[in-house]
């Protein structure tokens, strides 16, 4: 038992004291890139210190997404990083619904935050925005209505 923990303590010495530091990833226009899926939906992400400005496919957030839901749903990752109104956002999407791409976009409004500034990752992280949501549309079978959907039974 005496040889397990001098062992314990010969590994603990031996392992590296702390995480490598990340490095920001910034490109020559001050930008962070990064992608965001959701669903069908794909998001390309650059962030930017600015004014709080987000444009999504040439259009305004407020226009490209009309429902106060989905644009809570993007704002949420400067909420939780204390970095509302400090940085410009600019996303094209494409592929599924409006539902999908707010999603994408808020992954990849996330991941590119974490790549502008690394210590904003334990509370992303914290919060679940950094987690690719897997969730797709079930295919439908042969046999069946929908994916799971029976067709209606008829005694006679």
């Amino acid at each position: 038992m005496a040889e397990d923990f001098s062992a314990l303590a010969d590994l603990k010495a031996a392992a590296p004291e702390a995480a490598p530091v990340r490095e920001p990833k910034i490109d020559a226009q001050g930008r962070s890139y990064a992608t965001g899926k959701r669903k069908n939906a794909i998001a390309r992400v650059w962030v930017k210190p600015g004014s709080g400005k987000i444009v999504v496919n040439g259009r305004a957030l407020e226009v490209y997404f009309a429902r106060p839901v989905l644009r809570m749903l993007i704002n949420q990752p400067f909420q939780v990083a204390n970095r509302a109104g400090q940085f410009d956002v600019v996303a094209t999407v494409t592929g599924g619904g409006l539902s999908g791409q707010a999603g994408a976009v808020r992954h990849g409004i996330s991941r590119a935050l974490t790549f502008y500034e690394p210590a904003l990752r334990s509370p992303l992280k914290a919060s679940g925005f950094l987690t690719r949501d897997s969730r797709v549309v079930e295919r439908k079978k042969y046999g069946k209505a929908k994916a799971r959907r029976s067709f209606q039974f008829s005694k006679r």
